[in-house]
């Protein structure tokens, strides 16, 4: 099997942070990419876990040094996927599961194009505006940002291989599960598939060749 990345999309508050950690934890061959972001730890946040938590300086130099697959401005804050969380989740054999925007899905594929991209779509505007204004922590300008990003997000499901609405949070996994499942048995993704028709057609050949009817 050749590992390949899976990239979950949705506008914010769409479930897929929450399914990609479904996926680690049910999924023995699913591994986590840990994102960069400069924005502040939420509570509960783990740096390291949740997210590599980077002051602006620090995320700048390593874009200079080229170090990101991906990286993007989101609502004020920058976020990117480090080339070696990649590296290091394919090295243990595991698919890369990593929820990111649609602006860091665009980059990610010029790097990778064999990923796989799955949009989160909320089962209604009324749903979405909910989760998007739910916390009531966040000042007007911060939640018009919010509505602003969801609303450019969905205009790129268009791009997107498949689309799962997340309507009820164990359907939309299994459905998501299934599909890391068929890309897995991808032809493309079976290095060795040729080979191995190959020498099956070869010892058939060979049993055809000497048969007492041939």
């Amino acid at each position: 099997m050749t590992p390949f990345p899976i990239i979950l999309s949705s506008p914010s508050g769409g479930g897929k942070t929450t399914i990609a950690r479904m996926l680690v934890d049910r999924r023995a061959d699913v591994g986590y990419s840990v994102s960069c972001t400069t924005r502040q730890p939420r509570s509960g946040e783990v740096h390291g876990r949740d997210y590599h938590f980077l002051s602006m300086g620090e995320f700048t130099d390593r874009v200079g040094r080229g170090e990101f697959a991906e990286h993007a401005q989101v609502h004020g804050n920058r976020y990117g996927t480090l080339k070696a969380e990649v590296e290091r989740v394919f090295a243990t054999g595991r698919h890369v599961i990593m929820d990111i925007d649609v602006q860091g899905a665009r980059q990610f594929m010029a790097s990778y194009p064999e990923s796989v991209l799955v949009f989160l779509l909320p089962p209604s505007a009324d749903v979405l505006v909910g989760r998007l204004t739910g916390r009531k922590t966040e000042d007007a300008a911060t939640t018009l940002r919010r509505l602003q990003g969801a609303r450019d997000e969905l205009a790129e499901v268009g791009h997107y291989q498949y689309v799962v609405v997340n309507d009820d949070l164990e359907t939309a996994y299994r459905q998501v599960a299934s599909i890391v499942e068929a890309e897995a048995v991808r032809h493309s993704r079976l290095p060795r598939v040729s080979e191995q028709v190959r020498g099956i057609v070869g010892a058939l050949n060979d049993l055809i060749q000497k048969s007492p009817g041939h």
